[in-house]
């Protein structure tokens, strides 16, 4: 309950004030509420919301996947990741709306294109934390499984991902905030549906209440997917902060 008490003190603070305005471009926010009512439960949702989720989810998934096993090798092996680096270095540094045109003459205007603008931006969070939590594997824990002779895939699966997944979460978390900016930005570009595409089509028509109900959709998807996280890292990580509590009390 908490955690909610900031929120609604500040809506009801925006809802009050916001009533006052005789803005164009800063309606009230009962205004923007009543649009958000008509478009977003209604039709919209299928036609604009549903379009964005599958390809933030899409986009994001694969940015986890490819970015934990490259992770990992790149940790484990460490002629591989020397070689790596430059080019990981040079390709972070590129962001990811400069590569939409290329991106769009390579896989044109459809959904293949914002998938991979979020692959693109969301993997290095995922990639680099994986790689950073591998190389800082637990040294006891290691010297443990050669005394025992445990290798391979049993090593991998059960003492080194476990042992750097803390710091797979915290790139995951990043990378999630990442692509829902990229799905955004992508939609933006070139796209007949999505809350990208339907923003800038209500900015274009100067549809200002029905915009700022967009960009309220996109606040609280993004709310939604971090109480969904923030769920999903308890659970998997259910281990780390019971080791930590038992820690401070000791």
């Amino acid at each position: 309950m908490v955690e909610l008490a900031l929120p609604l003190v500040l809506f009801l603070l925006v809802f009050g004030i916001s009533s006052f305005s005789s803005s164009f471009y800063f309606p009230s926010l009962a205004k923007i509420l009543h649009r958000f009512d008509d478009l977003w439960l209604g039709s919209r949702f299928a036609s604009d919301v549903l379009p964005s989720l599958g390809r933030l989810l899409l986009g994001y998934g694969i940015a986890c996947l490819a970015g934990i096993t490259i992770g990992v090798l790149l940790g484990i092996v460490r002629p591989v990741r020397r070689a790596a680096e430059p080019v990981l270095e040079f390709f972070r540094a590129i962001p990811p709306p400069a590569l939409i045109p290329l991106l769009i003459m390579l896989a044109g205007f459809g959904d293949s294109m914002k998938v991979a603008v979020i692959v693109t931006g969301s993997i290095w969070p995922v990639l680099l934390n994986t790689v950073e939590g591998v190389k800082g594997y637990d040294s006891v824990l290691d010297e443990t499984c050669r005394t025992y002779h445990i290798e391979g895939a049993s090593r991998l699966w059960h003492f080194v991902i476990p042992g750097a997944s803390p710091q797979i979460i915290v790139g995951m978390r990043v990378g999630l905030s990442i692509a829902i900016i990229l799905m955004v930005i992508s939609e933006m570009f070139a796209a007949t549906n999505g809350l990208g595409a339907a923003i800038i089509i209500f900015q274009r028509s100067f549809e200002i209440p029905e915009m700022w109900s967009g960009v309220l959709m996109l606040g609280l998807i993004g709310f939604t997917f971090s109480i969904l996280f923030r769920l999903f890292e308890r659970r998997a990580l259910g281990w780390y902060y019971g080791m930590r509590n038992l820690e401070r009390r000791i």
